[in-house]
């Protein structure tokens, strides 16, 4: 295996890091969504700083996401964040094994 494909293997571990922290992330902000926590708590600040982009992404699309009360979102934007880890990053990862 030459530099470049160890590098671009390094780089898609990562950014597989980055993925599994942010699922993390949007898992914590749903869950805390659930139990009305105090708006002016920092770790809740935090949490929907960070969470709020993926969000807006989705309602920017306008999916329909509240079935019965119930938000989807985190669900889709889960979906969203495997299927870029496994397929698109899988790819690269494959892509880079062959160099």
């Amino acid at each position: 295996m030459t530099i470049l494909s160890h590098f671009i293997i390094s780089v898609v571990d990562i950014l597989e890091i980055v993925i599994r922290a942010y699922t993390f992330i949007i898992i914590a902000a749903a869950l805390v969504s659930w139990v009305r926590p105090d708006p002016f708590n920092p770790i809740v600040q935090l949490l929907y700083r960070l969470s709020a982009p993926a969000y807006n992404l989705i309602r920017k699309l306008k999916i329909p996401t509240v079935f019965g009360g119930i938000d989807i979102a985190p669900i889709i934007i889960l979906l969203g964040l495997e299927f870029i880890n496994r397929f698109v990053l899988g790819y690269i990862r494959a892509l880079a094994y062959q160099i």
